[in-house]
């Protein structure tokens, strides 16, 4: 904890001594290079983690507990964040896969998972449809494909919840002749009038989010499920109330994005094509990638990267360089690699005797996934541009330090384990 203190305090005073570098006030110039406490964090934070949980009083149960290991990711994630480094900030995001390997319920990362999907479907398909299909009477109806699609994802959570954790296949049968009523009604309605499907989507949400509060206040509690029902159906109801006012996701999420992040954004979920600017980057990249075709151009033959059509390959987009220049072949080698080493540490991880051990390996493997599959994602456009570095690949003195650290302190911890 004095280690995670220390950079916890040296996050904050980087904020007001940083001289600032692209926009970001994470970087400590001493003399001829700089230093990125954020790096160093993501180590001291997964040390932190691991000495919480490992406690011997300590039970991942209960608000309180919760809140607690949440702090303790979270913290320095809203640093980082003020210091304008939102790739950086992200990758504590990592840790909550830690908790649900030691125990935090399925059902959390289900719903965390889901919310990501909603917010994609929101920012994709929230505002009204295309011109060409608002000329349709048919579609415009419908006002927006987003909350039809919403609504739709989140009937289907509300059956698999009861299917799989309830097997309550009645209740299944009866949300399912209540939907087939609602579209009905709107069909009729519709002949008749011009109303917005929306309205009936909401209507039905509704609905499910009444019955699920009467079920929860009325079902008892099963000791023959993990979760008492009265606590799962107030998670649906919850659930289901933040989905009907999915609307105000987009909105909120645009007011504290800045402009570029915005534009990244749109680009990757194809609402917005701007080659020479948002876009330039990724279309750089992928041209580079693509060129590279079979067996790539060879060591230092690369047209795209060393004529310096694609900015920062030195640190976030290295891996055009590799894919243009060793092409499929030592692109997917790369890749292998990178699993090999996911799986020794999850295995080294796996076979400590010690929780605290455990848990930092844990920590180690998913910091490591985050960094390799965001950065992978990025570069060939899956993912938007965030401003990560590849591990042992990307130039960087600070993340080169913190990756080699986190490997080293896992091998002597699992060296210990040997000696007792």
């Amino acid at each position: 904890m004095i280690i995670y203190t220390a950079l916890i305090l040296l996050l904050i005073l980087t904020i007001f001594i940083s001289s600032g570098h692209k926009g970001s006030h994470s970087w400590i110039d001493i003399g001829p290079f700089a230093l990125q406490p954020a790096e160093f964090a993501k180590f001291a934070t997964a040390l932190a983690l691991s000495h919480v949980i490992s406690r011997y009083d300590f039970h991942l149960k209960g608000f309180r507990n919760y809140a607690i290991v949440c702090a303790l990711f979270l913290l320095p994630m809203v640093i980082i964040i003020a210091q304008n480094e939102t790739g950086s900030a992200l990758v504590f995001s990592s840790f909550f896969l830690v908790l649900y390997r030691k125990g935090m319920p399925g059902v959390l990362l289900f719903l965390s998972f889901l919310a990501i999907v909603l917010f994609i479907i929101v920012i994709k398909f929230g505002d009204p449809l295309a011109e060409s299909l608002s000329q349709n009477t048919f579609w415009s109806s419908f006002g927006s494909i987003g909350l039809l699609v919403a609504c739709i994802l989140i009937f289907l959570t509300v059956v698999g919840f009861l299917l799989v954790f309830h097997h309550d296949t009645e209740s299944v049968w009866f949300l399912i002749k209540i939907l087939i009523s609602t579209i009905v009604v709107a069909l009729a309605i519709n002949y008749f009038f011009s109303l917005s499907y929306c309205l009936f989507a909401i209507a039905f949400l509704l609905f499910v989010f009444a019955w699920s509060v009467v079920r929860a206040w009325r079902a008892p509690i099963s000791s023959s499920i993990r979760t008492p029902s009265r606590k799962f159906f107030s998670l649906l109801a919850v659930f289901t109330l933040s989905a009907t006012l999915y609307s105000q996701s987009a909105s909120m999420a645009f007011n504290v994005l800045q402009p570029h992040q915005q534009s990244r954004i749109r680009v990757v979920l194809g609402m917005e094509d701007d080659p020479k600017g948002a876009g330039y980057n990724v279309n750089q990249s992928k041209i580079a990638i693509g060129s590279g075709q079979f067996i790539g151009k060879g060591f230092l033959n690369g047209t795209q990267t060393k004529l310096n059509y694609v900015p920062e390959q030195e640190t976030d987009f290295i891996f055009c360089t590799i894919g243009e220049e060793f092409g499929f072949v030592g692109s997917f080698l790369v890749l292998f690699l990178y699993l090999l080493l996911m799986i020794r540490i999850v295995q080294i991880a796996e076979r400590q005797n010690e929780e605290f051990n455990q848990i930092y390996g844990y920590c180690v493997a998913t910091i490591l996934f985050f960094h390799f599959a965001i950065n992978i994602g990025m570069v060939i456009g899956l993912a938007p541009i965030i401003g990560i570095p590849l591990p042992f690949f990307s130039y960087g003195g600070s993340s080169l330090w913190s990756f080699t650290i986190m490997l080293f302190v896992l091998l002597r911890l699992d060296a210990s384990r040997l000696e007792r």
